[in-house]
């Protein structure tokens, strides 16, 4: 038997099959949600929305008040991507779901991407100017090299 023969292709079992996008409502994370939908789209991928919730405040556990909670904020999330899958829906669908996690940004994708054994993870580039000391999220999930990672401006 040549080598060529030794090689069965497996037709449908190429391509990820659960993308990972972190949402936070910023314009960049907006584009890679869209970007993420396009691949899940043509890779017939579950495409995992990851909205991650901040820990309280250190103000808000002392009774200091703070404008919108990160409940809200996600719920918010999740109707404007309803509302936007539904709009889309006639011209092409999508299988997604949308998780919340706690935490800090990074450590809720990497727990996001484990849990839902992701198979990429797409990020929308920073838009803070404080990365510049940490790290920005998507630097710190490309040098995790757990997986393909894809920014998007």
């Amino acid at each position: 038997m040549t080598e060529q023969q030794g090689h069965q292709f497996e037709r449908g079992t190429d391509g990820p099959k659960v993308i990972v996008a972190g949402l936070d409502g910023s314009d960049s994370s907006m584009h890679a949600v869209a970007y993420a939908a396009g691949l899940a789209r043509r890779q017939n991928a579950l495409l995992a929305l990851v909205y991650v919730q901040p820990v309280m405040p250190a103000g808000a556990a002392l009774g200091v008040p703070v404008s919108g909670t990160t409940e809200e904020i996600a719920e918010d999330l999740m109707n404007e991507i309803r509302t936007a899958a539904h709009r889309a829906k006639d011209a092409f669908e999508v299988r997604w779901e949308f998780h919340t996690f706690r935490g800090d940004p990074y450590n809720g994708l990497v727990t996001a991407a484990d849990e839902l054994k992701a198979d990429a993870v797409i990020v929308g580039a920073s838009e803070s100017a404080g990365h510049r000391f940490i790290g920005s999220v998507a630097l710190r999930l490309v040098k995790a090299g757990r997986w393909p990672v894809t920014v998007v401006p």
